[in-house]
């Protein structure tokens, strides 16, 4: 079953920021922003939208804490709250901020909502040429404080984001001008991000040195080969990295050894196979690299709770 994170978990709530306003303020960009995607959403789940890479976010109902993976992207929350749980890390992401995701990390999540207040949000992938052209255009940001960016943070929603993310929903309304705007929109609220307190993590992404990019390529070639039969000193090497400090670094970023992001990468994997239920349990375990159906019935009820008939 999951483990409960320990008391002394970090508990990170991005700090409001004062050029937004009072809570009041919002509170009310909130509620607006609700009103507008709720007559968009016709199921529970991610739902894709007219606009490529936009997603729709809405639950009708809580749901306890769960693994899962999100590619890289911005999770807007309206009405509802998220909880995500990475690490040691307690993150939470609702009305008022924004989670910034520079790279696909498996990590636990909480969703709190109510049939008269369901979740609704909005996802928005992070497109790598938009955000390369974006950052060509913006002057170089001060040095680092320290290290490497969180590549998963909390935001505080400020004035540009939410003008361009109220912006980009009201888009989402009319199919005409989603065509004609939509592509627009996801720049202006890309932009914003940039700018954001978090926009080391999504700079650094198209930066070819450094670590942090150097381990952003490699949970990418993860992605794609993830099947296959990998070693940490073939991503070392493919990261032009000593097998130690690859290792130092990859757990740095992504809170995993290389073994274990590549065994929650396989299990996640392997429960969507299972829920399209377009194969077995045998299948789903060779499809994703597993050479033993019997092992990975065991890491799969272990990581999930369940075994993987059951879902």
């Amino acid at each position: 079953m999951l483990d409960r994170l320990p008391a002394s978990s970090l508990q990170d709530r991005a700090p409001r920021d004062p050029a937004f306003g009072s809570s009041s303020a919002r509170d009310s960009w909130a509620s607006r922003l609700a009103r507008t995607l709720a007559p968009l959403v016709s199921t529970d789940g991610f739902s894709d939208t007219a606009i490529d890479g936009v997603k729709l976010i809405a639950s009708e109902c809580s749901h306890p804490r769960t693994p899962l993976i999100y590619e890289p992207g911005l999770f807007i929350i309206a009405q509802g709250d998220k909880v995500g749980y990475l690490g040691e890390r307690v993150i939470h992401y609702g009305p008022g901020n924004y989670l910034v995701q520079a790279m696909p990390l498996p990590f636990e999540c909480e969703t709190i909502a109510r049939s008269d207040a369901p979740l609704l949000g909005l996802s928005i992938g992070v497109d790598p040429l938009m955000l390369s052209e974006l950052v060509h255009h913006l002057p170089a940001p001060p040095p680092l404080d320290r290290g490497s960016p969180e590549p998963m943070a909390a935001v505080a929603l400020d004035a540009p984001m939410a003008e361009a993310v109220q912006r980009l929903a009201s888009c989402l309304q009319d199919e005409h001008a989603s065509r004609a705007l939509g592509t627009g929109r996801v720049r202006e609220v890309l932009f914003a991000a940039l700018n954001g307190p978090q926009g080391q993590s999504l700079r650094q992404l198209v930066q070819q040195h450094g670590h942090y990019a150097r381990i952003a390529e490699s949970l990418s070639y993860l992605h794609r080969h993830f099947a296959l039969p990998l070693t940490v000193e073939a991503l070392a090497d493919r990261a032009n990295m000593s097998a130690s400090h690859f290792h130092h670094h990859f757990k740095r970023v992504t809170q995993l050894s290389p073994v274990q992001y590549l065994k929650r990468l396989r299990l996640l994997r392997a429960r969507v196979l299972l829920a399209q239920q377009r194969v077995n349990v045998a299948r789903a375990a060779a499809d994703v690299g597993y050479r033993s159906t019997s092992q990975f019935s065991r890491e799969y009820k272990r990581y999930f709770g369940v075994s993987p008939s059951q879902g």
